[in-house]
């Protein structure tokens, strides 16, 4: 395998497992003011996914990372281009991550119950808006012969980018649900099962939705024409299964297949694209591919020696982490 090739690869994996597990993050911030009806039962919650939201913030940080060392005109051309969408992102995730450490050491229920406002909309916005980032850049943007993206507002936010936010938002939710159902006992594994069983048909509607629109809005029925339907049919299909499983109180296998539906779409948007990185809307030839978007030969040799030199460590460290923190939490008092 070319070096670009297995570059663009480990960069999928790396946004396709930030979205697996800070997915079910976001689902349970949201959760928060859905599900739950005081504060004992927000802060029991918020537990659940306590000793994992950062270090699973952490695979978005090192996609980007990557992205910056194995493709820096990519980079450049994409942070430059959405550098307002992605300043808004940033402080999103900040106020979140500000928010969940605070919301432990408010001294007031006025406090607390703000701290935890912030954690339900900041939990919503940032799947959101990455949505939006992400369905807006596969359908195309105005990039010149220079790689400088030239976007108006238009560009960023259309039927299909909000279709694709709040499509993420959705599976978001959903997977923190089937989460909370898997780590939780007491009234709020209960709720969360009935407010599954009336999202389900919202989500399985925005998908077929979604499905239409890239059909419309892409060109990867086109592109790629087996690869595309097939990855939108296991979206849809393991999200049928969820649902089924979900009812069924099998809440670990309903776990694992929102998961599979959420990663799923996100590997349909990558194999999509490949070979290319950022779509032009001016004109084909200025796509930005593997190959002119790419850093040297060494440095991409150099980053695959410390990847794997590193990369089992990290993953042995995370593993560990869920291993130990796998008990359910029980309601506080």
């Amino acid at each position: 395998m070319d070096l670009p090739v297995l570059w663009f690869t480990l960069i999928a994996i790396l946004f396709t497992g930030f979205f697996f597990l800070e997915g079910f993050d976001f689902g349970v911030g949201m959760s928060t003011r859905l599900i739950a009806k005081n504060q004992h039962e927000r802060h029991q919650l918020m537990s659940t996914i306590g000793p994992f939201w950062d270090a699973n913030e952490v695979w978005l940080i090192t996609a980007g990372g990557a992205l910056f060392a194995a493709f820096p005109n990519w980079y450049a051309t994409m942070f430059s281009g959405y550098y307002t969408l992605f300043v808004v992102f940033l402080l999103v995730l900040i106020a979140r991550g500000v928010a969940i450490e605070y919301s432990h050491h408010a001294q007031t229920d006025k406090t607390v119950n703000y701290w935890h406002w912030l954690i339900f909309i900041s939990s919503a916005l940032a799947p959101f808006l990455l949505g939006v980032l992400f369905t807006s850049l596969v359908q195309g943007m105005p990039i010149d012969a220079d790689m400088h993206l030239y976007g108006q507002f238009t560009d960023y936010v259309n039927l299909y980018s909000i279709v694709g936010g709040v499509s993420v938002m959705l599976l978001s939710l959903v997977h923190g649900l089937t989460f909370i159902g898997i780590r939780t006992e007491g009234d709020v594994r209960i709720r969360a099962k009935k407010y599954l069983s009336n999202l389900f048909i919202i989500l399985l509607a925005g998908e077929i939705i979604f499905a239409a629109l890239t059909y419309t809005s892409t060109d990867f029925f086109t592109v790629r024409p087996l690869a595309t339907p097939i990855l939108l049919t296991i979206t849809f299909v393991c999200t049928i299964f969820a649902w089924l499983w979900s009812t069924k109180k099998r809440e670990r296998l309903a776990f694992i297949m929102t998961g599979i539906a959420f990663t799923s779409v996100i590997v349909m948007l990558f194999v999509g694209l490949f070979p290319r990185v950022m779509i032009s809307s001016i004109d084909p030839a200025y796509n930005l591919t593997i190959t002119n978007a790419a850093s040297g030969a060494y440095t991409l040799s150099v980053m695959t020696k410390v990847a794997v030199t590193l990369l089992p460590f990290v993953l042995g460290y995370q593993i560990w982490s869920y291993y130990v923190f796998r008990k359910r939490i029980r309601p506080l008092n």
